[in-house]
């Protein structure tokens, strides 16, 4: 029987997991991070590699050693883990991420190249998101060999295309970063800790596993803990690359605050680096990158909410769970890139602190010890708080946003989206004593106590 990996599948599982991972939001937000912060993207950066980087590394062992997302949510209560899983699937799969991929695509490499009026747009959009989910469905239906096609072929090409690019930064420089704008003259870390959210990252991570486990299984690893071992080593070595390509990009972006002031995102960035150092060619390798990072992640997303719904409702099977994924995800992504990531700030801000929450908890088992009462408090208080300030910075409660404002805004970091800190901290003290006063307890938390 084989007992792990060899080198080369070890760092092609990597290269399979980084390209899972590396989508539309991992290109565009760091160069837009940089030109914000400017002088300050040392800072920023190091902020955005904690939610970007480490949170997901920590996240794919988090849920490699608990058994799956449903595991780890189970701690809580199995009511919890069927709603929090199904919401985070949802903001993954077809409703967020997967139909970002498609938008995000279509305006970097095609829309440029169109000169015609609206009508013209839209019909090209429709027909290339058709082209783009048969394409990617066409891959996920397949998820044990994910890491033939992102792996070996898609992950080097993205790797060649980006380095491209910073090479001719490198060789051409901008200049010199200009002045922090905006919240990051301020807290330059903490603003880029909440730009690492807009990656989805953590979320995905909490599925990504499974997916990378099958990859495993299928080169000859067949022990539990020899699979677990082997996904937590593709996620450190998947955490290695994003690091050094957040990097490279961060610089990229840091001079674009000076040279292109008020620019709305890090694709408008891109767009003018690659314009000036290469012309025409230039705008053919963004185009490119966009569309390579756009595709691998959303065949990885298509693989993994599929095989939870096959769970679900078998009925449909894996393939039909994959067509109805890709169909639903085409349809939303005609709505266009902006409607698309007005909606997901509010959900992440919701999801975002309750996933790290029970990454934490797992990761800390030995203190924990799977104690309910724990796991219950903490996640409900850091829920309630995230939940009324995502409704407070949506505005769509209006004068009550200010009253929520006024009864949460005394929290250290409310302000900045980072309010859930101290009631989580607070949740997990009350768990403790409610769990020694015996409230909470079930058989399983009274074995595994003893136990350890």
């Amino acid at each position: 029987m084989k007992q792990k990996l060899s080198a080369h599948n070890r760092i092609l599982m990597g290269f399979t997991l980084f390209s899972m991972f590396f989508g539309a939001g991992n290109l565009i937000f760091p160069p837009f991070m940089g030109a914000m912060a400017g002088e300050q993207t040392p800072a920023a950066l190091g902020g955005f590699l904690i939610s970007a980087v480490g949170l997901p590394v920590l996240g794919v062992a988090a849920v490699a050693l608990c058994g799956g997302l449903s595991g780890l949510a189970g701690r809580v209560s199995p009511w919890f883990a069927s709603l929090f899983v199904l919401l985070v699937y949802l903001s993954i799969g077809p409703c967020l991420a997967i139909p970002r991929t498609a938008s995000t695509s279509f305006e970097m490499a095609l829309l440029p190249y169109l000169r015609s009026g609206q009508g013209l747009e839209k019909s090209a959009q429709l027909i290339y998101s058709i082209v783009f989910f048969g394409a990617a469905g066409f891959v996920a239906v397949r998820p044990e060999r994910l890491s033939d096609t992102l792996g070996k072929v898609l992950c080097p090409a993205l790797l060649i295309l980006i380095g491209v690019i910073f090479a001719g930064c490198l060789i051409w420089p901008f200049g010199a970063p200009g002045a922090a704008q905006e919240a990051y003259s301020e807290a330059p870390a903490v603003r880029g800790f909440l730009e690492g959210y807009q990656t989805m990252d953590t979320m995905a991570a909490l599925n990504f596993g499974a997916i990378i486990g099958l990859n495993i299984r299928e080169k000859g690893v067949r022990e539990d803990y020899l699979v677990i071992r082997e996904t937590v080593w593709a996620g450190l070595i998947a955490g290695v690359m994003m690091t050094l390509i957040y990097g490279a990009l961060s610089y990229i972006g840091a001079p674009m605050g000076r040279v292109l002031p008020g620019a709305e995102n890090g694709a408008r960035i891109l767009t003018l680096a690659a314009d000036s150092l290469y012309g025409q060619l230039g705008m053919t390798l963004l185009g490119l990158t966009f569309l390579i990072a756009c595709f691998n992640t959303c065949a990885g997303l298509l693989c993994c909410c599929s095989e939870y719904f096959v769970k679900l409702l078998p009925a449909f099977g894996y393939k039909g769970w994959v067509l109805i994924f890709a169909f639903v995800s085409m349809v939303i992504s005609n709505a266009g890139l902006n409607q698309i990531l007005a909606v997901s700030v509010p959900v992440l801000n919701v999801i975002y602190p309750v996933a790290i929450v029970l990454i934490f908890l797992e990761l800390a088992d030995r203190l924990v010890r799977r104690r309910r009462a724990v796991y219950v408090a903490a996640v409900s208080c850091v829920g309630i708080v995230s939940f009324l300030y995502a409704l407070e910075q949506s505005g769509i409660l209006g004068a009550g946003g200010q009253v929520i404002e006024s009864a949460f805004g005394w929290l250290p970091g409310y302000g900045i989206g980072l309010g859930w800190i101290l009631p989580g901290a607070a949740g997990i003290l009350v768990g403790f004593v409610a769990d020694a006063l015996g409230f909470g307890r079930s058989a399983e938390n009274e074995k595994d106590g003893q136990g350890k």
